[in-house]
């Protein structure tokens, strides 16, 4: 909460500039440089505008929350913050924004390097997926990856686009066209293309994006946009929601914007993982007991493109404790197990759902007697799929799911 007068001018100014420095800046931008008395950005931000700073300048700290704190500390006075492009866009102003009312900051961004990139290119920005990959995972790109898709990538410094070159080629997309724009906007601009497979582009520029062009080889790793994807992109060792069921449990989960789903005994992690798929929002934590299956759930986040996913090793429920409160819960396995069914629904936020999952009778068990007291739904889920029958084919049953669907009033 603000404790400033609504009528108060902002006093906190984010300025976007770029590799042309002031001569990229408007008369406002320039004027409000000069006047302030503090001016934070990093080295080389400070370097851009070094001939309009005239107050005291303060360089980026790490972690970068000394740095928050040393804004937040000068609230009330002018203070001028200086970054790459537009402040919002993976930039600054989204952490600032967290700590400042809207109202307290004054905004003039610059073209982000997104939008510098697509304008050389001529590539549509609306109809372009753009990630950040500076100091974040390279594997975020992998759901991205589908043939004739369009994708501009932020690195994080010159090994970026020979990283992303050989995760590339590495799962089916070595044709892919991957263009290295470097330095966009300023004199040391260059733009330079090459393919995933045959990366060859040397002395990079630190500061790049990297545009792709995905062209897709036979059997490439693509992850479809539909829930339900084959347990053969899975790392598992049979303890996993065979894609049919999964499709059917992620339905009754009904996954929603920005909610966090427990995964319990979470196997290969498939839902929990196809949960966070779903929408970039979306957080799962898995919670394994098995150090093996826990290390493949990790293994399957990454490859997955979803590398953020939090795992819990250890047993439910003594290890639920003190985790974050559940807008959803999964329970694929050890539901039968004292005391967690319990802490489950103990633990769940009010009008969030619980789905569970039984094959064998003791779990069924469990879901039936739960369901007698508590409600829900309840579904018989049977699968058969054809199979050799000597020298021709019949239908193979797997083994019935019972599923309880349950909303906390």
């Amino acid at each position: 909460m603000s404790d400033m007068s609504p009528n108060d001018p902002p006093w906190l100014t984010l300025i976007g500039i770029g590799e042309d420095g002031p001569e990229g800046l408007g008369d406002e931008a320039k004027r409000l440089i000069v006047a302030a008395p503090a001016v934070f950005g990093g080295a080389r931000h400070h370097d851009l505008a070094d001939a309009l700073i005239s107050g005291e300048r303060f360089t980026w700290q790490s972690p970068f929350e000394k740095s928050v704190e040393a804004i937040l500390a000068r609230r009330g006075t002018p203070v001028v913050v200086l970054a790459s492009g537009d402040p919002f866009l993976y930039g600054v102003g989204a952490t600032l924004s967290r700590h400042v009312a809207a109202e307290e900051i004054y905004t003039i961004p610059a073209p982000s390097a997104f939008s510098l990139a697509a304008s050389r290119l001529g590539w549509p920005l609306q109809e372009t997926a753009c990630v950040s990959l500076h100091g974040r995972p390279y594997d975020l790109v992998r759901p991205h990856l589908h043939a004739n898709r369009r994708i501009l990538t932020l690195t994080s410094d010159e090994k970026g686009p020979q990283t992303l070159a050989e995760l590339l080629a590495a799962n089916g997309f070595a044709g892919t066209r991957l263009t290295v724009l470097e330095a966009l906007g300023g004199k040391r601009e260059r733009i330079r293309s090459t393919t995933a497979g045959n990366f060859d582009l040397a002395d990079i520029d630190p500061l790049n994006v990297c545009a792709l062009d995905v062209i897709a080889a036979p059997g490439a790793r693509i992850l479809p946009y539909v829930c339900g994807l084959d347990d053969d992109l899975f790392e598992h060792d049979g303890q996993i929601t065979k894609r049919e069921i999964r499709a059917v449990t992620l339905s009754a989960l009904a996954p929603r914007h920005g909610e966090l789903l427990w995964d319990i005994g979470a196997g290969s992690g498939s839902v929990g993982i196809e949960w966070m798929l779903a929408d970039p929002s979306l957080r799962t934590i898995a919670i394994e007991q098995s150090p093996e299956r826990a290390a493949r759930i990790a293994r399957n986040a990454a490859t997955f493109g979803v590398p953020q996913l939090a795992l819990v090793e250890g047993v439910a429920p003594a290890v639920t404790a003190g985790l974050p409160a559940p807008d959803a819960i999964f329970i694929g396995g050890g539901g039968s197990e004292a005391g967690v069914m319990d802490a489950a629904i103990a633990a769940l936020k009010p009008a969030g759902r619980l789905v569970a999952n039984g094959v064998t009778l003791e779990m069924e068990a469990v879901l039936l007697a739960e369901h007698a007291a508590r409600g829900g739904s309840l579904t018989k889920i049977e699968i058969a799929r054809a199979a050799p029958v000597g020298g021709m084919s019949g239908w193979r049953p797997a083994m019935p799911v019972t599923q309880w669907r349950w909303i906390k009033e």
